[in-house]
């Protein structure tokens, strides 16, 4: 496989379809290489157009590249922000994100995964991401009552819980994907002031549920 070929195709192919069109994202894809984020025994399926399984008897995977690409355009991180995002995985998305951020904390309920994440991101050299073992589908103050301006749900909940909108700055943005199997909605939902927050919706899909996520929340939108 000639793996530049390959990731040219992805972004031509999959992610430009898909309104990936900000340039910043786009060269991300070529820096952040994904082919050191997937598993070995996948290697080969690196830029395809599917989510790709991660070590574990849990079930977990990898989001497709057009899912990454996308909710990393909509989060729009700037260089000044912290960032949360709830499902470390392979550490892939956190790594993108890094790029763009002040600091990336990066919650992972699985021990060997968070243990791969950490990996992967020290040979990369990157130094402002913080991996931490924790199941996050609730959300994630570690009991500091710390908020963040952008905060990612790497997996699908059913609906979205209220410590999360708490744990946001008035202008910060939630990337997530709500709803039930088999149709989701990725949607961006911004603290616009301090009780008011605004939603839209992004694009259809299906993906896995966070672990231990809760079934339902009391809030609506």
């Amino acid at each position: 496989m000639n793996i530049e070929q390959a990731r040219f195709n992805m972004i031509e192919q999959q992610i430009r379809p898909w309104n990936v069109l900000e340039l910043d994202v786009l060269e991300l894809l070529t820096v952040v290489r994904r082919e050191e984020f997937v598993p070995a025994a996948y290697k080969s399926l690196a830029f395809s157009d599917t989510e790709i399984p991660l070590p574990g008897p849990n079930g977990e995977s990898m989001l497709a590249p057009k899912v990454e690409a996308r909710l990393l355009q909509q989060a729009a991180v700037k260089k000044h922000e912290q960032v949360l995002e709830i499902g470390a995985g392979s550490g892939y998305m956190a790594a993108l994100l890094c790029y763009k951020a002040r600091h990336v904390t990066t919650v992972e309920i699985d021990p060997d995964l968070k243990a791969l994440a950490e990996k992967n991101l020290a040979a990369y050299g990157i130094t402002n991401v913080e991996v931490v073992l924790g199941n996050g589908a609730q959300g994630w103050d570690q009991g500091a009552s710390k908020t963040y301006d952008v905060i990612v749900i790497s997996g699908s909940l059913s609906t979205l819980p209220d410590a999360f909108l708490k744990q946001l700055n008035v202008g910060g943005r939630i990337v997530a994907i709500l709803g039930e199997a088999p149709v989701m909605s990725a949607q961006i939902i911004t603290r616009t002031t301090e009780s008011n927050y605004s939603t839209v919706h992004l694009f259809e899909t299906n993906v896995k549920p966070l672990r231990e996520a809760a079934v339902h929340s009391q809030f609506k939108f």
